[in-house]
């Protein structure tokens, strides 16, 4: 009787996982990826957005901050002729722009002189390219749809860079030796500037990503973040109040915010609307990152009465992540952090570009 000789199949090999990860990193670099570098290109230069403003607008600049007597007359001013007119929210002026910043819907914006109100400049998407470049970064020009499809292009991107590194991982004791990068052949050449600068790069270009990535789930984000650190329930709002028709004394309303957290700047005021007509003012407390504040003070507006008022230092853990992801995104944590961020912005074109040049020298070579 002829004996029959079972061969084991062959195990699991390691080598046919990273050939198929090597092969999807490819192809999502060459489609999705390409996506990713021009929103992360976009990322730097919003990150200038301010500088650039003032380069563009120097004219914005060339005032001195309002007195409280002139913020309560521009502040009337604003109610009663932009209000009416879909106005959204109003950014007191400060150092760096030292105008009345308005807000409405569709992206546009509007500066006022910050003594008397006189309209300065109007800037929509379609006039100014720093505001259509953000609308790109933020929602693809697209709105709520785009802003769905670049949470799922961040999380591609995070895959990318995760795989890169996976890709590019050495054995024991050759890990200062995969860093080098080489001049010669081009093959060698641009696949190790490729993987060493990824693998270099990678702590700062994947938290900006991953912030990115969570800034497209708001509710979702800090939701899991609450769930996360066991905080508290959050405390409620102070109830609504009804519309009044009558002068508001919008000195006595400023005085009062600026008592309600002593030391905070006063950043940005909702006015009030048929639907609330409370003020709401975000402040920034010392130590917070956010460059406009998310602490937040209630006032009814028509007998300067605070009625309550939220410190974002003083909020539990998961708040206060959440709080920080958009500073940490934006660069606003620092000066150092700043940098960082700028360049991150220009890493994944770097790697888009060195990931075709190795493809295309390699083909080449094979060919």
């Amino acid at each position: 009787m002829r004996e029959v000789v079972h061969q084991a199949a062959p195990p699991h090999s390691s080598r046919g996982i990273r050939h198929w990860l090597r092969k999807l990193h490819l192809w999502l670099g060459v489609s999705l990826g390409t996506v990713y570098a021009l929103i992360a290109l976009s990322g730097s230069v919003l990150a200038l957005q301010g500088p650039l403003l003032r380069t563009l607008h120097p004219e914005m600049s060339a005032h001195t901050l309002p007195t409280p007597a002139q913020e309560a007359t521009v502040l009337e001013r604003i109610a009663r002729e932009w209000s009416p007119r879909g106005l959204r929210s109003a950014d007191l002026p400060v150092t760096e722009l030292p105008v009345w910043q308005l807000y409405f819907n569709g992206g546009v914006r509007r500066y006022l002189d910050p003594a008397n109100g006189e309209l300065l400049l109007t800037r929509t998407p379609g006039n100014d390219a720093l505001l259509a470049l953000r609308d790109w970064h933020t929602h693809l020009l697209a709105g709520h749809a785009g802003e769905t499809w670049l949470g799922v292009i961040g999380w591609f991107s995070l895959f990318m860079l995760v795989s890169g590194v996976v890709l590019w991982w050495p054995g024991r004791g050759r890990f200062l030796a995969h860093l080098k990068p080489h001049a010669q052949p081009p093959v060698r050449r641009w696949l190790s500037w490729h993987r060493s600068f990824g693998a270099l790069s990678l702590p700062v270009v994947l938290l900006v990503t991953l912030t990115g990535t969570l800034m497209c789930y708001h509710a979702g984000t800090r939701q899991a973040l609450h769930d996360l650190f066991g905080d508290a329930p959050e405390a409620p709002q102070p109830a609504t109040i009804s519309l009044r028709q009558g002068p508001i004394d919008w000195t006595a309303v400023l005085a009062a915010a600026r008592q309600a957290l002593p030391g905070a700047t006063l950043g940005r005021l909702t006015f009030p609307d048929a639907r609330d007509g409370r003020v709401t003012l975000r402040a920034r407390v010392p130590g917070e990152w956010n460059p406009t504040g998310r602490s937040i003070i209630w006032i009814d507006p028509y007998d300067a009465r605070v009625l309550g008022t939220s410190d974002a230092t003083r909020a539990d853990t998961g708040v206060q992540v959440n709080n920080a992801i958009y500073p940490v995104h934006a660069g606003t944590t620092g000066p150092l952090w700043h940098a960082l961020v700028i360049v991150s912005g220009l890493l994944p074109p770097f790697f888009l570009v060195t990931g075709f040049l190795f493809w295309r020298a390699r083909t080449k070579r094979r060919g």
